[in-house]
């Protein structure tokens, strides 16, 4: 697993997400852990490594 550290787009409080290296590309949805809206995150990887991450409001 990949820890990887971000804002919350609702409160802007610095959360954390444990990501899976082995799926190249994910997208799902999951509550902000201090605010508790949810966020929709995606996630690319490369070789293990992560190469892209962006986190939404769900409308």
């Amino acid at each position: 697993m990949y820890e990887h550290f971000f804002q919350c787009p609702y409160c802007w409080e610095e959360i954390s997400m444990l990501l899976d290296p082995s799926v190249s590309f994910q997208t799902y949805v999951e509550d902000c852990e201090v605010c508790c809206n949810p966020i929709e995150i995606s996630a690319g990887f490369s070789n293990q490594e992560l190469g892209q991450f962006e986190v939404n409001e769900v409308q």
